[in-house]
């Protein structure tokens, strides 16, 4: 090959590098690691205690069992749901119990850290997340709609929850719509669709007559992983998959979209178009999330808020930033709802809002110019 050909090579090769290097940020690259050594040591704690007691050894050698981890029928079990070869008593409770468990949360709180961070950026708004725009109480109503008044309904819990979500952010957009949207009219159209439905939740416990409905229904809507297994993990995987790819892919619309509406029109920016597609992105999240973990409160509001403390302000590093910091609470908060009390579960949305709400307050404190639209 020429010498030249190889000159002409290079100002390629340098470009291609230099798109991708603000994935080489100091900030980003710490955040990430400290991150997953928070995952790893609540990862740690889940598979080693429970019930069934183990020692961490006998637990981390269950992990690594080569009867599981080089077995294709296992992974057909776990991934496909197919039928599970016979492993030691530790092994079956490490990789069919616990580690679903870790792996939900890990995957819940990515998709509630990146909804939220889209949420933001497309209202141009501090405050929003799925809760305030309305996905949230959604999904709720039509989980305590099915529990209370369809219970034979209840094997398809987690699509009804998705499509409840998905449908409360259709009727805040139509409420907002009005010759286009903006950020003002979004934000006050999911408080308002958010409260009546709150109040329809509220009035649909007082038809409850089994007590057990009530728990589950309250389990639901303040979010939690009991009992979460591989069916959760493959009912969640492929929608977060697709949700997280097209936020990735997103991410530059949305640093557009802070700029504010004239300066994006003035880019060549459909704003509706581009507004009403990340929302749908968002809303994907977020209902894959809720199908799967209930209502998580608080995940999708702060995280966005850590990460951009950490890493700026740059959306293709906050949206990576989400990936690791919204696991790290999931995973963090799952290890207090499931030990603090033990042998008592307590929702992880419970110890997420404990967690939350003290930060927001803080941010709130910090920040003068908080929530302005």
């Amino acid at each position: 090959m020429s010498s030249e050909s190889v000159e002409a090579g290079r100002p390629s090769e340098r470009r291609r590098s230099s798109r991708f290097a603000w994935l080489f940020d100091p900030r980003l690259l710490t955040t990430a690691a400290g991150s997953l050594v928070v995952v790893f040591l609540g990862a740690l704690a889940q598979v080693s205690f429970g019930a069934y007691s183990m020692t961490f050894a006998q637990a981390w050698g269950a992990v690594f069992d080569p009867q599981v981890l080089f077995n294709a029928q296992a992974w057909n079990a776990f991934l496909l749901g197919g039928e599970l070869p016979e492993v030691s008593t530790e092994s079956l409770i490490v990789w069919n119990i616990r580690l679903p468990r870790v792996l939900v949360g890990i995957i819940v709180g990515m998709n509630l850290a990146v909804s939220g961070a889209i949420f933001q950026a497309v209202t141009r708004n501090e405050l929003a997340s799925p809760f305030i725009l309305g996905v949230s109480s959604g999904a709720g109503l039509m989980i305590l709609l099915t529990l209370v008044v369809f219970g034979g309904l209840s094997a398809f819990l987690p699509l009804i929850a998705a499509a409840g979500g998905a449908t409360a952010f259709l009727i805040v957009y139509a409420i907002a719509w009005k010759n286009g949207t903006s950020p003002v009219r979004l934000v006050l159209a999911g408080v308002i669709v958010g409260t009546v439905f709150n109040s329809l939740q509220t009035a649909l416990f007082f038809f409850a007559d089994d007590i057990g409905i009530v728990q589950s229904a309250i389990a639901w809507t303040t979010g939690s992983l009991t009992g979460t297994d591989w069916a959760q993990v493959r009912l969640v995987l492929p929608w977060s998959v697709v949700a997280i790819l097209l936020a990735v892919i997103g991410a530059r619309q949305c640093n557009v979209m802070l700029l504010g509406e004239q300066t994006a029109k003035s880019l060549g920016m459909s704003i509706e178009k581009v507004r009403f597609g990340l929302s749908g992105v968002a809303v994907l999240a977020a209902a894959a999330s809720i199908a799967v973990a209930g209502i998580v409160g608080f995940v999708g509001l702060i995280v966005p808020h850590v990460v951009r403390n950490l890493v700026g302000s740059d959306y293709k590093k906050v949206i990576v930033g989400c990936l690791f910091v919204g696991p790290a609470l999931m995973v963090g908060a799952d290890v207090g709802a499931r030990l603090a009390l033990n042998p008592v579960q307590i929702p992880v949305g419970i110890v997420t809002g404990l967690v939350g709400g003290p930060y927001f307050l803080y941010l709130m404190r910090k920040k003068q110019n908080m929530g302005e639209i």
